[in-house]
C-alpha cells in the first residue's frame, strides 16, 4: 500500500465495513501496477485532488458533449475524455472510478513535471491537480499561477486561479466556483 494510500482512500467507501485484508491490498497494488499508476512517495495530496475533482466534474456514465467548449470532446465518467469517448457510449461506476484513478495520476505525474522539484504541500499539489484536470498540464506548465508557485509567491499563485474561469471566452459560474474552491486549498 506504501505509495498508494490515496488509492486505498478512493476505494474505502465503496466497502465502507470491510477492512483490507493482505491479500486485498495485493490484489488492488497488482491492478494499479497492471494499469500503470505509479507508486509515489507520498499521496496524501490524492483526497484533495480527487474531492475537487469529483465536487465540479460530477459522474455522468453516458457520454455527453462538453458544455464549455460548445460540444467537443465528447466526456463521460468523471470528466475523462479521449480515444473511444463519442455519442452512445456508456460506463459502469467501476469503469468511471478506474478511469478516474488512472486519469489523476497521470495528470499528478505532469503536474510533478511542470513543479521541476519545486516544494509543494500535499493540498497546494491537490489543488493543481485538480487545476491541471481541468485546463492540462500543458496550460498550467505555461501559467503565471506556476510561475508563482516556483518563485515561492504562493499568496499570488493562489490569486492566479480566478483568471482561469472562461470557457470559449465567456465566464462560466461553475469555473468561477472551482477556481475559488482549489484556491481555497492551495491556501489552506
Amino acid at each position: 500500500m506504501k505509495g498508494r494510500t490515496g488509492l486505498f482512500d478512493a476505494i474505502r467507501p465503496f466497502a465502507p465495513n470491510q477492512a483490507f485484508t493482505p491479500a486485498m491490498v495485493s490484489m488492488v497494488d497488482a491492478l494499479a501496477d497492471r494499469f500503470g499508476l505509479p507508486r509515489v512517495g507520498s499521496d496524501d495530496w490524492l483526497p484533495h485532488a480527487l474531492s475537487l475533482i469529483k465536487q465540479f466534474e460530477g459522474c455522468r456514465l453516458t457520454a455527453y458533449p462538453d458544455p464549455g467548449s460548445g460540444g467537443d470532446p465528447w466526456t463521460i465518467g468523471w470528466g475523462s475524455t479521449g480515444a473511444g469517448i463519442a455519442k452512445g457510449v456508456t460506463w459502469t461506476q467501476a469503469q468511471a472510478d478506474l478511469r478516474l484513478a488512472q486519469d489523476v495520476m497521470k495528470f499528478a505525474a505532469g503536474v510533478d513535471a511542470a513543479l521541476g522539484g519545486a516544494p509543494v504541500t500535499a493540498k497546494q499539489k491537490g489543488a493543481l491537480v485538480s487545476f491541471a484536470y481541468n485546463v492540462g498540464t500543458k496550460a498550467l506548465a505555461d501559467s503565471t499561477l506556476l510561475k508563482l508557485h516556483k518563485a515561492g509567491d504562493y499568496a499570488g499563485a493562489a490569486g492566479q486561479f480566478s483568471r482561469w474561469n472562461k470557457a470559449a471566452g465567456k465566464v462560466m459560474a461553475g469555473l468561477t466556483r472551482r477556481r475559488a474552491a482549489e484556491s481555497e486549498v492551495y491556501s489552506s
